[in-house]
Order: C-alpha cells, then sequence, then structure tokens
C-alpha cells in the first residue's frame, strides 16, 4: 500500500518539486498539502501549490492555507528574504507555470490537521518543508496527535552548514518557537534533513536538461524551478552549475531511505540570542549525556536523488 502522507509546504521552487513528487510517485499517497508563510507569503505559497497541482494533472489533491505568520513574532526575526524576483533569489514570487483554475479549501491547515489526525484508523507521515508554523499550532491544539504519526521528516536546520544567517537555516529561523515545539513533542520518530545533506544532492544543469527531455508536465516544470535555482547559486556552489533543491530530498528519501545517511542525535532550536537565533544545536558529541530526539541526516546520494526525479516525472504522460 502506498505511504500516506500530509505534505506541508511554503511553495517556492524546491517545495514545487516536492510536490510534484509526492503526487506523482506511486507509494506515495498525498492526502493533502497545507501551506504556510515562508518563502514568499501566505497567499502567495497558495497560489503557488495550487498552479503545481493544475500543472500536473493533481488538483483532486486538496490545498489547505495556514498560518500568515510565525506562532510567537509578529514577523520574521529579521527582513523577508525571499520572494523579490531578483536574480539572487532562488524562488522569486510566482512559479513560473500558469495560474490555477482550482481552489484553496474552506478548512483551515491546522483544523485540517487536527480532525485527520484524530480520526485517522492508520498512521500517517508528515513532512514538512517550510516553517513548522501549522504542525507546532496543531500540537498546541492536542499534543496526543503524535501518536498518529508513524514519521515526521523535515527539511531545516544545519550543522556546519547556515544560509539565511550565518548560524541558522530559514526555515527554522522563520518560526524558530514552532521549530522547538516540533523537536520536543516526543514523536516516535522524527528525521530531519539539514543543509548538511541537501548540500551533498546537488542537480545539475546536465540533470535540468534530462528532465526537460522527458517531455512530461512535471519534468519540463522541474527543469524550469531547478534552472532558476542554479541561476541563483551561481557564485555559491563550486562550478556554478548546480543547486541544492532541499524539498524534494525530504518527499525521496520517503521511497528510498538509503538516500540518506542519518544519525540518531539530541537537537535544539536556539530562540533567544540575537546572534545565533534559529540555529539547530545539534549535539554530535559521544557520550552526550542528552536524550536523542531526531535521525539527522548528514549524508546524501545526488544520483539517487536525480535518478529517482527522472523515474517519477518521467513516468507520467503529457
Amino acid at each position: 500500500m502506498a505511504r500516506k502522507i500530509i505534505l506541508d509546504v511554503d511553495t517556492g521552487t524546491d517545495d514545487a518539486v516536492a510536490i510534484m513528487f509526492a503526487a506523482l510517485h506511486p507509494e506515495l499517497d498525498l492526502i493533502g498539502v497545507t501551506t504556510v508563510n515562508g518563502n514568499v507569503p501566505l497567499a502567495r505559497t497558495t497560489d503557488n501549490t495550487l498552479r503545481v497541482l493544475d500543472w500536473i494533472g493533481r488538483s483532486d489533491i486538496p490545498v489547505f492555507p495556514g498560518l500568515a505568520r510565525p506562532i510567537a513574532r509578529r514577523g520574521f526575526p529579521a527582513s523577508r528574504h525571499f520572494g523579490r524576483d531578483s536574480d539572487d533569489d532562488p524562488h522569486g514570487s510566482a512559479l513560473p507555470i500558469p495560474e490555477p483554475s482550482s481552489k484553496a479549501q474552506d478548512t483551515g491547515a491546522v483544523e485540517f490537521l487536527v480532525e485527520t489526525l484524530r480520526s485517522t484508523t492508520e498512521q500517517l507521515t508528515l513532512v514538512p518543508v517550510g516553517p513548522m508554523s501549522n504542525i507546532a499550532t496543531a500540537l498546541a491544539v492536542d499534543p496526543s496527535l503524535t501518536e498518529a504519526v508513524d514519521e515526521v521528516v523535515a527539511m531545516g536546520g544545519g550543522h556546519a552548514v547556515a544560509n539565511v544567517t550565518a548560524s541558522a537555516e530559514f526555515n527554522i529561523w522563520a518560526d524558530p518557537e514552532a521549530a522547538a515545539l516540533v523537536l520536543s513533542a516526543g514523536f516516535g520518530r522524527l528525521t530531519l534533513v539539514p543543509l548538511d545533506a541537501t548540500h551533498q544532492a546537488l542537480v545539475t544543469e546536465e540533470d535540468c536538461a534530462a528532465l526537460d527531455a522527458l517531455g512530461t508536465p512535471a519534468g519540463v516544470a522541474a527543469s524550469r524551478f531547478v534552472s532558476r535555482r542554479i541561476a541563483a547559486y551561481r557564485t555559491a556552489v563550486e562550478g556554478g552549475n548546480a543547486a541544492p533543491v532541499h524539498d524534494v530530498v525530504c518527499t525521496a528519501y520517503l521511497v528510498r531511505p538509503d538516500l540518506l545517511t542519518t544519525r540518531h542525535l539530541p537537537v535544539e532550536v536556539d530562540t533567544a540570542s540575537p546572534l545565533t537565533i534559529g540555529r539547530t544545536v545539534i549535539d554530535t558529541r559521544p557520550g552526550s549525556s542528552l536524550d536523542p530526539n531526531a535521525h539527522v541526516a548528514f549524508g546524501a546520494d545526488a544520483r539517487l536523488l536525480t535518478e529517482l526525479l527522472l523515474g517519477t516525472f518521467g513516468a507520467v504522460s503529457g
């Protein structure tokens, strides 16, 4: 049976590729997508999500708008970084595919999460690949929701790698209190996919050409989205001809766990220091007295990721 998942997104380019993978892979049953403020404001993340699902012919998958701001802060800890349509922005504002004809659900993301997890007769997988505001709020409503989840697979954080500040990765930094709550909630299994792993799974210009050559809606769109990312990462990646596509690493891991190399470790989020707010403090010390709460990915197989993208996006016709 296909693995039932809920994908929580702040849809820019890498979320878009993750959505297509989750919606199209035969081993995954995407029962709903929840959206959150992040790469771009909530209205745009929701619109982008609908665009992607319409484009690949999966408008049957419901989309639930979520939180438009962090759970504890009146805004981001600093100015918004993305959504500017500039050359160094890997996301832009609106994704370069047609506007959607489908509509988001009237039910909000938190209500959907609470009702679905309370009523499910089988465990579900949560895949938050943006700020964790929706998941944290659902847990605040009902902490026992953890019992209905077989695994959380979250894109966020970094040990030796950061992006939005010298210490923090964007998803965690954008709502550090939410991330701290999710990490301490007591899920049976939580897999954290930080920048350390996603920066090892680069997608190249050659891979983009192969995706485009598939001629499928998903292949063409993935090539377009990743090409934008490569242009934005031109000076940040050695060689300038590849880029990380962070969020799809999480959805690809669901069908091929060997994509990632993980370690079971204690992880906490800094929510106080002005210098390091949003940093994931990953305790790699041998013999640490702290209890591990996350399987942290430190390695990823770039070639396997590309094979999964080509196989999944190429198997779907026109």
